[in-house]
């Protein structure tokens, strides 16, 4: 009986020992917790406190000045480039640091683009570069109204993304790169800057001319300018059509020196007050076709 009550009172003060034990465990692990959560919270604030203060990048600027300039436009395909009257280039607006080039393509095949990739350019809200219509003339004479667009220009003398968008309404992926911008003055490169030139460079003469031959509807601008040098008549000829793309005089092969507007060639010419034939090739009609007529130079 003895034994007995001993082993009872030896348990309960076990249970209480664990009891306790077991309490102050508890206690700690919970302070810890408390501590370790105080801890974590705090190194988030100090995270975000030094993204705050981190310096906001700001959008890259031109590497060059504020202007305007001719520059290279490449494109990574045959099927995608600027009109052959542009040679590959186009017109860079440099305004506040930003770009933009200005280029006019071989047609109206090309009905949008889109500055970044074409899966996005299909997404609700993307921003389409609309064209413009252009109208350009060729070596031959002839004019055709073209699409033109204005597309900004994020780096030079690296590709970017550029996607265009055809009457087929299927979107391509293109790489596009901008260099070699130089300096442009619209105004210095205008048909009236060369005909300014060329004013400078005359002596002022003058002569009437007359024209027969051929269907008899084209005429040619009288008086028409003359230059006299080195024993040479050089007569300045502006025909009534954009269409003539070379004559012949005296066996001499001459192509105009013009790219816009009516036809206009500097010939030799014999001498005043004679007639003398010419053959003048047309393109207005369905083939090329060379006419002859006789002009007469009266001083």
């Amino acid at each position: 009986m003895k034994n007995r009550i001993v082993r009872s009172l030896f348990a309960v003060m076990l249970c209480a020992a664990v009891a306790v034990g077991c309490g102050k465990n508890t206690e700690t692990t919970a302070q810890q917790t408390v501590e370790t959560v105080e801890a974590t919270e705090e190194a988030q604030e100090e995270t975000k406190e030094a993204v705050s203060e981190e310096p906001t990048e700001e959008p890259a600027k031109a590497s060059i000045e504020d202007g305007v300039y001719l520059a290279s436009f490449d494109t990574d395909g045959s099927m995608f480039h600027v009109n052959e009257v542009w040679d590959g280039k186009g017109i860079l607006t440099v305004k506040d640091g930003e770009m933009t080039i200005h280029i006019v393509m071989p047609s109206k095949n090309t009905v949008n683009l889109f500055y970044g990739l074409a899966e996005d350019a299909k997404k609700d809200g993307a921003v389409l570069i609309d064209p413009t219509n252009e109208e350009v003339t060729y070596d031959d004479g002839t004019s055709e109204e073209v699409y033109a667009f204005d597309v900004p220009v994020p780096v030079l003398n690296e590709e970017y993304d550029l996607a265009l968008i055809g009457k087929k309404q299927v979107w391509y992926d293109h790489k596009v790169k901008v260099s070699n911008p130089e300096p442009y003055d619209a105004e210095a490169e205008s048909p009236e800057a060369d005909e300014t030139k060329a004013d400078a460079n005359d002596n002022g003469l003058t002569a009437e001319v007359t024209l027969t031959g051929g269907s008899g509807k084209a005429t040619v601008t009288s008086p028409a300018k003359i230059k006299e040098e080195d024993g040479k008549i050089i007569a300045t000829i502006e025909w009534s059509s954009p269409h003539y793309d070379y004559m012949i005089v005296d066996g001499v092969k001459y192509m105009p020196v013009n790219t816009e507007g009516n036809s206009v060639f500097e010939i030799q010419i014999p001498g005043y007050n004679e007639d003398f034939t010419v053959i003048a090739d047309t393109v207005a009609m369905s083939k090329p076709h060379e006419v002859e007529y006789v002009l007469n130079f009266k001083k």
